[in-house]
């Protein structure tokens, strides 16, 4: 073989060897960039805002302060209210969400037949009533026919509002009727005055008494376990940030979600 020849053959080979490195080093460099672009797709980051029925408050509260702790970067900002309320700002576009977490199904539909809901909403706990009364109970209530006492100063939930139906429902079933001195927007506006003392007593959820502590006395009653009502949760369909609403839903759904509500007096669905 001549000279020029094999000197030909070393070059080719040379270049070779490199465009073989050059193609690895590029391989692999593309490898680190989709890991990298992946890791970067997983992580959650931005607000995300939920409209929650005011007797979640307490439970959801700690629930969002878990997901931020969860996902660095990640801000839960609440809403709180009368489900039916929160249903007409959702429905209305007055103001824009991620999750709709109401206190009945049937404020939920409020939402889901106006078709501002992405999917179907799923019940995640149960809430029964209870009275409060005030601390010490000293007007000695221990039935719902108490309540009609002559003097006695009782709140109600509005019929427009979850617990002011399920209230409605308990009545019903004793035949009883009340006239209360007040009719609430929302549950926690009813224990309040309670809590006031502006009102003996108020018909509102057990969880809402447990986390009131010892400002005011809970009294069970029987007809309340006819008087269930599912609380269901739901993305909503122009979600400004989807991915992370999933995961705040996700959350509550979850055995550590479900340890935080149960603990706070819920029941499981």
């Amino acid at each position: 073989m001549t000279r020029p020849r094999r000197r030909a053959l070393r070059a080719a080979g040379a270049g070779a060897a490199a465009l073989l490195a050059l193609s690895a080093c590029s391989s692999s460099s593309d490898s680190d960039s989709t890991a990298a672009g992946s890791d970067a797709s997983d992580r959650l980051s931005g607000e995300v805002t939920v409209f929650a029925a005011a007797s979640l408050k307490e439970s959801f509260t700690t629930l969002g302060k878990e997901f931020e702790k969860q996902h660095p970067g990640t801000k839960v900002t609440f809403s709180f209210g009368g489900s039916d309320s929160l249903a007409a700002s959702i429905t209305g576009g007055a103001a824009p969400a991620d999750v709709f977490a109401a206190a009945s199904p049937k404020t939920m539909a409020i939402v889901t037949d106006a078709g501002d809901a992405s999917g179907t909403p799923t019940t995640f706990v149960r809430n029964q009533l209870e009275i409060a009364t005030l601390p010490g109970n000293p007007d000695r209530i221990s039935s719902l026919k108490d309540l009609t006492k002559s003097g006695l100063k009782v709140v109600l939930c509005d019929e427009s509002v979850p617990c002011g139906a399920a209230a409605q429902k308990a009545l019903g079933a004793t035949r009883l009727k009340l006239t209360p001195v007040s009719y609430e927007q929302d549950v926690k506006s009813a224990l309040t005055k309670v809590e006031l003392k502006e009102a003996d007593a108020a018909l509102v959820y057990k969880t809402d008494v447990k986390a009131a502590g010892d400002k005011v006395e809970g009294v069970d009653f029987p007809e309340s376990a006819d008087a269930l009502n599912d609380y269901p949760i739901a993305l909503l369909r122009d979600a400004p940030n989807a991915e992370a609403a999933k995961a705040f839903i996700d959350l509550v759904k979850s055995a550590e979600g479900q340890k935080v509500l149960t603990g706070a007096g819920f029941l499981a669905p």
